[in-house]
């Protein structure tokens, strides 16, 4: 009786072992896109190793995640949206290393993107580029920067753009600046919440994101109803992912979770990612889509802050060019 209830024991101990579980933190509008990736992968794993995995999912603003995981929230991967946000997890929790972004190619970053607008049937405000923000009578919705990646590259976006556009004359840009943030209608926390205020609650003139999110909400919320405009200068947008290091050493999920992040480099989800509108490395996805994806000349938040940890420091802290510039918007 004793060899039989160990045997049963045994199977079920190896059973728990096959099923490992996973949580993958997650920026909040990447809802969709890996409720898609995530069955393929278990069918990758499943056939690579005969194991089952279980896969769960926390969604929100990218800086909310990164707060959440230093509090405790035991993530095994993240997929955020910005290099910051994976940089605090080693500077303030010491759960990663100092060269993360140098374990998988293109720094860490499987797909990429840039910021887009969103705007209502027949574009009745003719917005076409980012000077058109600054405008009056324009409303403009976007996540608030202090808690949204989405929201920060939006920033960055409107300054590199407007630097472009003035020759770098400091007293022009925070001129266009002051009046782009007076024209902000609702600075939500994050992409998704942005989303619902624009589209459902039916605020404002444009919404600002990225491209791959306007060109998914026009298809959710009705291809008629909506336009996309892409400016012919953004930023780019990386998308950078990491497995948790403390976490999966501690749980023993270090191989499949690194599994997770590699095969989204493979070619047939490289293909996947770009039905959900994101722009891609691998060569022959990028041949096969290059006439989806409008020409843009896309900038590097380092070339022109430095880093991201300088614009993070100047722009986004407590008392930074952020809180001036919208101070100075309140008073006109």
């Amino acid at each position: 009786m004793r060899v039989w209830l160990s045997l049963i024991l045994l199977a079920v101990t190896s059973v728990a072992t096959a099923q490992q579980t996973i949580l993958n933190s997650s920026y909040d509008i990447a809802r969709e896109l890996f409720q898609a990736y995530n069955p393929e992968f278990q069918a990758y794993w499943k056939e690579q190793t005969g194991e089952d995995i279980n896969i769960k999912q926390s969604h929100a603003g990218s800086s909310k995640q990164a707060r959440a995981i230093l509090q405790g929230l035991e993530a095994d991967v993240v997929t955020f949206n910005q290099v910051t946000d994976v940089n605090v997890l080693h500077e303030k929790g010491n759960l990663i290393p100092e060269d993360w972004n140098q374990r998988l190619p293109n720094n860490a970053s499987p797909y990429y993107s840039t910021t887009a607008f969103l705007v209502r049937k027949g574009n009745p405000k003719d917005i076409q580029g980012w000077d058109d923000l600054a405008k009056e009578g324009v409303d403009v919705v976007f996540p608030n920067p202090k808690t949204s990646g989405n929201g920060r590259y939006t920033y960055l976006a409107a300054w590199m753009a407007a630097e472009e556009q003035f020759g770098g004359d400091e007293n022009k840009i925070r001129d266009f600046m002051t009046r782009f943030l007076g024209n902000v209608a609702v600075f939500d926390s994050g992409g998704r919440s942005a989303t619902v205020t624009f589209a459902e609650r039916e605020i404002g003139d444009v919404l600002i994101s990225f491209e791959s999110e306007v060109n998914n909400i026009r298809k959710e919320y009705g291809t008629g109803d909506y336009e996309v405009v892409v400016p012919k200068t953004s930023v780019l947008a990386e998308f950078p992912v990491s497995v948790v290091d403390d976490v999966v050493d501690e749980r023993g999920t270090r191989e499949v979770a690194t599994a997770y992040l590699e095969h989204l480099y493979d070619k047939e989800i490289q293909e996947l990612l770009t039905t959900f509108n994101y722009r891609v490395h691998h060569p022959e996805v990028v041949k096969a889509t290059e006439d989806q994806f409008p020409p843009v000349k896309l900038l590097k938040v380092e070339d022109y802050f430095g880093s991201w940890q300088n614009a993070q420091d100047t722009h986004f802290a407590s008392g930074g060019v952020l809180d001036e510039l919208q101070a100075q918007a309140r008073r006109r």
